[in-house]
């Protein structure tokens, strides 16, 4: 039995990758999508108007840059949009009053939500490692503790550009959860 000729093979037709959409979004759509990962209207501004980036690794280097440029002000701003987060569902009314009232301390104490990277901590020990860092941070003075808030709203900033840039949903991937988590 012959065979005829073999058929080439199917290729797929180029997708492009989240990096691709963002460096050729519009400016505007751009400044919205990272305004959601760091609340810093000059941040965003800075980052997209030096695209494209020829790779997720260059984008988070540039983020991280112009997040250590913040000026106080910048900086304020960017505090003034996070929130506390969403616990897990099921969490007892107990558990929401003590973070409430531990984010209450630290917001008179110093004049600003509560920062935190999680990074990859279980949901389940969320609540713990945050009421134990608003616990030992507001110890911190003022001026100490605004600049762990600064580290942390970089790599809260950098972690959503990630999870933004590699298909999550956006970086707000929860409205509040990652404002101080992820």
């Amino acid at each position: 039995m012959t065979r005829g000729p073999t058929l080439p093979a199917h290729r797929l037709p180029h997708l492009p990758r989240p990096l691709d959409a963002f460096n050729a979004a519009p400016a505007d759509e751009a400044h919205t999508l990272l305004l959601h990962c760091l609340h810093s209207l000059r941040w965003s501004c800075r980052i997209a108007d030096h695209r494209p980036y020829p790779d997720l690794d260059s984008l988070l280097a540039a983020a991280d840059e112009a997040a250590y440029d913040l000026s106080p002000s910048d900086l304020s701003e960017a505090l003034a949009g996070e929130s506390l987060p969403d616990l897990p569902e099921g969490t007892y009314s107990a558990a929401h009053m003590a973070l409430s009232a531990a984010h209450a301390a630290y917001e008179a104490r110093f004049g600003h939500a509560f920062v935190i990277y999680l990074g990859d901590t279980h949901p389940d020990e969320s609540l713990d490692r945050i009421l134990e860092a608003i616990r030992s941070r507001l110890t911190n003075d003022p001026e100490e503790e605004r600049v762990i808030a600064a580290e942390e709203l970089r790599r809260l900033a950098r972690g959503r550009l990630t999870a933004s840039l590699r298909g999550a949903r956006n970086c707000a991937t929860s409205p509040k959860a990652p404002a101080v988590g992820k």
